[in-house]
């Protein structure tokens, strides 16, 4: 299929390893140029933009601590500054702390919401005004918005935050822009290994209908479709794509 992504630019946080980066990746193969934003992991980002650029696309470094606003303002001032205009928004950056609820700490708290959903305001607020009409975001959730986590907590909170984020911009933005959501479940990345480490070893077996994890490349094929224009009539959405996990 194509999808009409042949040079659009897109911008993608967290785009140093995971599912971010599978994104970059794919994106590229569908003909997109890529700015990878990352926060600490210049080295894994600068890894990425090598693929994208191999893929005959061309790729840009973003350092942006998405935990604080005015990081995210100064962002996106140097690409207004460089004549950028975007697209597409994936953001992508996530933090999860494996964390008993009786034992997160007000400290923890902020700082897992400061990303996952604070810095996701920031960035549609801070990046929306760059964006060419008819572009698209997509946010990434978590099958945990849907089903809650003792062991993460806050994650979970945040991550249903997101969804009824993406819900409220998809209405500040239209119909300039679609915002849409992606919400994965348990992926084989950093992130995802510290989760099935916590889990029984059966678990995929028993919870999950496909009764195995999801790979990265599965995760980033989803958000590119759901940020390219074959799915233009969709907007304020949550995709899940969980193996079954969770089921509405």
């Amino acid at each position: 299929m194509d999808l009409h992504l042949s040079d659009k630019k897109v911008l993608i946080t967290g785009a140093s390893s995971g599912i971010g980066a599978a994104s970059a990746r794919v994106f590229a193969e569908e003909g997109a140029d890529v700015i990878l934003s990352y926060h600490r992991g210049q080295t894994g980002a600068a890894q990425a933009a090598e693929e994208v650029r191999r893929l005959g696309r061309e790729a840009r470094l973003l350092q942006m601590d998405l935990s604080k606003a005015q990081a995210i303002s100064s962002a996106a001032e140097q690409l207004k500054a460089d004549g950028v205009e975007l697209d597409i928004l994936v953001l992508c950056a996530g933090l999860n702390m494996l964390t008993p609820y009786q034992e997160i700490t007000p400290e923890e708290w902020e700082k897992v919401l400061g990303i996952n959903l604070n810095g996701s305001f920031y960035a549609i607020q801070a990046f929306a005004p760059l964006m060419r009409d008819g572009g698209a975001i997509v946010t990434v959730a978590s099958v945990a918005a849907q089903t809650g986590a003792a062991h993460h907590m806050h994650y979970a909170a945040a991550k249903a935050g997101l969804v009824n984020l993406t819900k409220s911009a998809a209405r500040a933005l239209a119909p300039r822009l679609r915002v849409n959501c992606v919400a994965p479940g348990i992926t084989l990345t950093p992130m995802g290994e510290d989760t099935i480490a916590a889990m029984p070893p059966d678990y995929a077996q028993k919870k999950l209908l496909v009764q195995r994890y999801a790979t990265a490349d599965e995760m980033a094929r989803c958000i590119v479709f759901v940020a390219s224009p074959v799915a233009g009539f969709m907007t304020g959405a949550t995709v899940d794509i969980n193996g079954g996990r969770e089921l509405r």
